[in-house]
């Protein structure tokens, strides 16, 4: 049986797929919008935690040896201090051996 193509069902179908065009292009800029803050919040925190261990293994370097290291590479030789230097770049400032050293770990 032949049903004859109506101007109205033309219009219809050219709407449903105008529509389901816009939802997909909204899923996908959803996803990659969420999937951007994800990744940038995952660095942030990244960087927060480096900085914590950082200090937490120079207190402990205080506490062994009676006075902050004067670098970084010198927690990394001796304590076993790992730092990505590819994602995170690190400032790490002693000014006195009793005086906590400043650290600024900023994502790349």
């Amino acid at each position: 049986m032949y049903h004859e193509q109506t101007t109205e069902r033309i219009r219809a179908r050219r709407r449903r797929w105008i529509v389901l065009a816009l939802v997909v292009v909204i899923l996908v800029v959803a996803l990659s919008t969420g999937f951007y803050f994800f990744r940038r919040n995952a660095r942030e925190q990244g960087a927060a935690a480096l900085r914590n261990t950082i200090l937490e293994t120079a207190n402990r370097c205080c506490a062994v040896e009676g006075s902050y290291p004067s670098s970084l590479s010198y927690l990394e030789k001796n304590y076993g201090l790992v730092v990505n230097r590819s994602d995170y770049v690190v400032t790490y400032e002693s000014y006195a051996g009793n005086v906590v050293p400043t650290v600024v770990v900023v994502a790349r």
